[in-house]
Order: structure tokens, then C-alpha cells, then sequence
């Protein structure tokens, strides 16, 4: 992968990675690595959260399609190795929260996800992203 072109987003916006039967399995051993290495860097990455959980879901079957969006998270890294979060004490302490959900987001079961991000002052201090329990009947209810 060094010798990779780097690229500006983790993921493709439009494009959702679903169960996809129908493809070429992987090496199942190699992607739970790989896998696992993205996890560990979404500590201070929370740029790579949402892509690298989207692609552990589909841990127990993968496919080319799905290393195909790993690797394409690896090179969003090497593109922003200089990227991460610090944080200085004179940033101001306002709470503000952030939440957002979207409606049957997921291809296979059609459950939304919501997340949401806390900031005090301008720092991130915390964050979280659930796959709902349920199926949501609407925007609202997502």
C-alpha cells in the first residue's frame, strides 16, 4: 500500500456496501487483521469510524467487494498520515451535541443508524454511531 495513490474520503458517499452472495470470498484471516488495525486507529482517527464499522460487519463473509473498500479506507490514511486529533487547553468549555440518524440506511435489514458527537468548546470529546435495534417507520422515528 505505499506505493498506492492516496485518496480524499474513506468511503464512496453514494456507494453502500451490502452482503453481496453473489462475490469471490477473501482470505477471511487477512481482512479480520486488517480490520483490526483500522479499530484500533479509530481512537484518534474518528474520520475512519464510520467506514471501518460499516466494513466489520461484514467480517464472517467477505468479499473482494468488500476488501475493496478496506483498502480503500488505507489509502485515505496514507493520504492524511498527518491528520489526528490534539487537543489544547485553551479551547473554551460550551458543551454543544450534535445528533443525526438516517432512514433504513443498511441494504441488508433496512435498520437506520444514528450518531452523534459532543464538542466542548471546539474539540471533540466524544462521539458514538448505533445501528438501531428496529426498523424505522420514518425520518423522524429514524
Amino acid at each position: 500500500m505505499e506505493t498506492c495513490d492516496p485518496i480524499g474520503t474513506p468511503m464512496e458517499i453514494k456507494d453502500r456496501l451490502d452482503l453481496d452472495q453473489n462475490g469471490s470470498l477473501v482470505d477471511a484471516t487477512k481482512y479480520h487483521s486488517m480490520i483490526g488495525a483500522l479499530m484500533y486507529l479509530t481512537s484518534s482517527r474518528p474520520d475512519i469510524v464510520h467506514a471501518t464499522y460499516l466494513c466489520a460487519r461484514y467480517q464472517a463473509k467477505p468479499t473482494e467487494k468488500h476488501l475493496k473498500e478496506v483498502k480503500r479506507i488505507f489509502r485515505y490514511l496514507w493520504g492524511s498520515v498527518n491528520m489526528g486529533l490534539s487537543y489544547t487547553k485553551d479551547s473554551g468549555f460550551k458543551l454543544i451535541r450534535f445528533s443525526n440518524a438516517d432512514y433504513a440506511g443498511c441494504k441488508d435489514t433496512f435498520k437506520s443508524t444514528s450518531g452523534g458527537a459532543q464538542f466542548l468548546g471546539e474539540k471533540l470529546v466524544s462521539w458514538s454511531s448505533k445501528k438501531q435495534d428496529c426498523t424505522a417507520l420514518s425520518a423522524t422515528e429514524a
